[in-house]
Parts: structure tokens; sequence; C-alpha cells
């Protein structure tokens, strides 16, 4: 009943008062000097493959330079099947070929990695919800409990066979690959898959057992490098409180309101321009790739930055 409640009151202005507003402008000096008041002390970040462009992986869905756009050598029926469980099945091959390409150990963490650790040394960072399968939050210094990989990871693999479901090492699975093997498991013989979240896959359990405390208890949102297009992860930006601000770092404006898919639960209702915009940042719209760095001061010593791409 109540998140029936909310939903309303999110999508239709039903039953509740204005909310609080919180940032005194919307602007990014006004995230930033939120971010220093006593208001501020639980973070969530919204990451997708935006924030690892600038490590040299390419994101999905950028016309001519996305992924999708550059599988032609591996034959697929469509671009979207090497990411999907029932074509892998039948040909592991090409997913594979391009692991060698992606697999992690090969790349770097960007400034924002970087700036989530910064907020989790802080003490601030409540929890970061990623899309990415690169591995690059570990890597930049995040724990287990830091993470929520929403669409799974490389960090490690079991076999596909429901009967087995032998699990094996990041250090297994990138010695077969670079060998040029299919990953065979070593107890039955089927296939070995990192636990990344194919298209017919569910999401991890730790996903939906997180988000409704994290989400409930924060005090600022941060999204990252995300065309916020796949759902679930996408209508997490909807479950914030009505007063939390939420800000976009990001190369294009997206998340913006849709009554029709917030009715269904799955819009995330962002609105940055309307006269009733009242806790929506948004930074690095409308620029190329190589825009300036953002800098968002957490103390008075060092500030953490990071930079805005698309997915």
């Amino acid at each position: 009943m109540d998140f029936l409640r909310n939903l309303l009151s999110r999508t239709l202005g039903l039953g509740s008062e204005k909310p609080e507003k919180v940032l005194d402008e919307l602007t990014l000096d006004g995230v930033s000097r939120f971010m220093l008041s006593e208001k501020c002390k639980k973070v969530v970040c919204m990451v997708g493959a935006g924030i690892s462009t600038a490590a040299g992986i390419p994101d999905f869905r950028s016309p001519g330079t996305g992924l999708y756009a550059n599988l032609q050598q591996y034959n697929l029926p469509y671009p979207e099947a090497i990411f999907e469980i029932s074509y892998f099945k039948q040909h592991p091959e090409p997913f594979f070929a391009l692991a060698r390409e992606l697999y992690p150990g090969q790349f770097k963490p960007t400034v924002c990695h970087y700036f989530m650790r910064l907020l989790k040394e802080k003490g601030m960072l409540l929890r970061c919800y990623t899309q990415n399968i690169d591995t690059l939050e570990r890597v930049a210094g995040l724990d287990q409990d830091d993470l929520v990989e929403a669409h799974g990871t490389f960090f490690t693999s079991h076999c596909i066979h429901s009967g087995c479901k032998k699990a094996y090492t990041l250090e297994w699975m990138k010695e077969k690959i670079f060998s040029s093997l299919i990953p065979k498991c070593e107890k039955c013989q089927s296939v070995v898959k990192p636990d990344i979240v194919f298209f017919g896959e569910n999401l991890p359990s730790r996903f939906f057992s997180l988000m409704q405390s994290d989400f409930r208890n924060v005090d600022l949102l941060i999204i990252m490098g995300t065309s916020l297009q796949v759902q679930p992860f996408a209508s997490l930006v909807s479950r914030v409180p009505t007063n939390t601000p939420r800000l976009l770092i990001n190369k294009e404006k997206t998340g913006e309101s849709d009554p029709f898919m917030s009715l269904m639960g799955y819009g995330c209702g962002m609105d940055f321009d309307s006269e009733k915009a009242y806790r929506h940042v948004t930074f690095g719209t409308g620029l190329g790739t190589e825009a300036e760095p953002v800098m968002l001061p957490l103390d008075g010593g060092g500030p953490g930055c990071c930079s805005e791409q698309s997915s």
C-alpha cells in the first residue's frame, strides 16, 4: 500500500505535500555544498558503461564506436545475440573471442571509479550499483560489500550445467580464455561461463535483497555514465525518497519523466527543466567525451572528480 501511495504521489501528484527542497540551488555547486553538510551522510551511486570508456572499454550503444556497432566479425544473427544465454549455449565461441578483448586486468580504473572510492574513504558511500562487468570498481578499491553488480561480474565463473554449477576463479577463466580454449568444467565437461548476467537470465539475488533498504535510506543519488534504458536497473532511480537529490553526470540528458512508465513502476521521473524542478541536477549533457572532469569537493583539502560519459 505504501508503495502504491508513493507511486501515485510521484506520477500523478496525488495525496502528498510538496517535498522539502534540500539543495540551495540546482547546480553542481549546490550539490557540492550539500555533500559537505551534515544532511548528506549516505550516498548511492548508480553507474554504467560510460564511466569505463575513458579506460578504453567501449560502451554498448554509442553509434559507430559502441560495442554493438562493432561485432560484425563474429557473424552474429544480431548484435545482442552475443549476450543471450540461449545463443551462448549453442555457440559460445563469439562470446569468448570478445572476452579476450575486454577481459579484466587489461584496463585501469578511471577518475569516476576513484571518486567512488573517495566516497567510501569519507564514510559516505552506502552502495555502488553498477551495470558494468569489467570489475574496475573492485580494482579501484571497492569491496564486495560496497557493490551490487547488477549485471553480474567476470570476477567469478560457474559451470552452466544445472546439476553441477562448479565454481571457478578469475585466474582459471583467464588462463582458458587467453589460451583460445572454450572453458570446460573439470567435473562434467559442460561450458563454464563468467557470472555475468546474459539476456534470459535473472539478476543476482543481491540486487533485489539490498535495493529496498538502500534506496529508502539514501541522502544523495549520483548517476554516472548510463543511458537508463535497461530495466529493472533504471527503475532504481525512482526508489529514493521524494526529497532526495539526484545528480546525473552523463553525456546525454536521460531519465526524464514518463508518466506511463512511472505508473508501470519502471519510470525514472527526473525533472531538470520545468518550473516544478526542485531536486535534480545534470552535468555534462550536450558535451563530448573530452569534456572537463567534474569536481566535487568532499572536504577542504582534496576534491573527488569524475568525468562524464554516456553508456
